[in-house]
């Protein structure tokens, strides 16, 4: 490759992901294969095509991306790591994102390296429940400052997931005082404050979390109110009738996040829904109620939340999992308590 190509491939590179900070990922998407036209053997391109993947929601395109940039350099931590990130969310592979981030752990070089690795592989520990081997993890991230400031957050996060509450607060509290703090943040802080009986200080967090959940973009999949509100009676009828039948007709409700009236009297702000009981608040139905057939057991108001849901569901098929798998432990221990394990 001549000089003058290489400052042209490295110009098509910087400009796809300076594109991406300014969130035109489709103009990032064209740079990369303007890139890939100078140079098809690049590792670099193959990144870059891959995460611009992820973020049109083309999961499986990104992985396979990825795994043609780390094939061309497989010391390529980057290219891991952001291949490791996509298996564990959404793809749900944990086995194969593991073995990933065991590769970065030996690969990487700085401490803000090691974290990276070590927060994904916590992921895939939590995600496959081996709650003591990632407690055990935690004992290995460094105490800070961190040169990344987003670690302090991920990994006080890390740390409240398993328990370690003395060690979270100073790392959570840090990151909600920086500039530009997340609405994820805030509301982990509300979550430690709440662990630790600040009621106030708990609502003045989830608040502001609300406020920036609110304000943030949508992601580039989400759907149409119309589109969700379908999503949303699918779910509903994938319910098993019992259940189904405690829904009150032509009481489903969408919202795009909870209302500050309702986070205030104890909501949670990142609730994906909230069932609102019509009549005799509070009392059971015995789980042999043919509830499906009894007007009278048709007894709860839904409100579903639009930007909660999508935030945890990268597609339609997932959305509906979600919901259903939502609705079905909500109306459980709602209306039969004594039915569940």
């Amino acid at each position: 490759m001549y000089p003058i190509e290489m400052d042209q491939f490295s110009a098509h590179l910087d400009r796809g992901w300076d594109l991406i900070q300014r969130g035109d990922t489709r103009g990032a998407e064209v740079s990369a294969r303007r890139a890939l036209e100078l140079d098809k053997e690049a590792p670099e391109v193959y990144n870059l095509l891959g995460y611009v993947a992820a973020l049109h929601g083309d999961f499986e395109e990104a992985i396979e991306h990825y795994q043609q940039a780390i094939a061309l350099d497989d010391t390529y931590l980057e290219a891991i790591l952001n291949a490791a990130e996509v298996l564990i969310h959404p793809l749900g592979e944990l086995e194969e994102a593991a073995r990933l981030c065991d590769d970065a752990l030996e690969l990487a070089e700085t401490d803000d390296e090691r974290v990276d690795a070590l927060l994904l592989k916590f992921d895939t520990l939590i995600g496959t429940n081996q709650t003591e081997q990632a407690k055990a993890l935690c004992t290995r991230f460094p105490n800070g400052p961190f040169e990344n400031p987003g670690h302090a957050f991920l990994v006080g996060r890390a740390l409240y997931e398993v328990g370690d509450l003395s060690r979270a607060r100073p790392l959570i509290e840090e990151a909600t005082a920086n500039a530009g703090a997340s609405a994820e943040a805030f509301y982990y802080l509300g979550l430690l404050r709440d662990e630790q009986d600040d009621p106030e200080g708990a609502m003045e967090a989830f608040l502001k979390s609300l406020r920036l959940d609110a304000e943030a973009p949508r992601s580039a999949w989400a759907l149409g109110y119309d589109t969700f509100r379908e999503v949303v009676e699918r779910a509903v009828a994938a319910l098993p009738d019992q259940l189904r039948g405690v829904i009150a007709p032509n009481e489903v409700f969408v919202a795009d996040l909870p209302g500050v009236e309702v986070v205030v009297e104890g909501v949670d702000p990142r609730a994906l829904l909230l069932l609102d009981a019509l009549t005799n608040p509070g009392e059971a139905l015995e789980p042999s109620d043919d509830a499906a057939n009894n007007q009278n057991a048709a007894r709860a108001r839904l409100f579903v939340y639009q930007r909660n849901v999508e935030r945890l569901s990268p597609t339609v098929d997932v959305v509906i999992a979600e919901l259903t798998g939502a609705l079905q432990r909500e109306l459980e221990a709602a209306f039969f308590p004594d039915a569940q394990s």
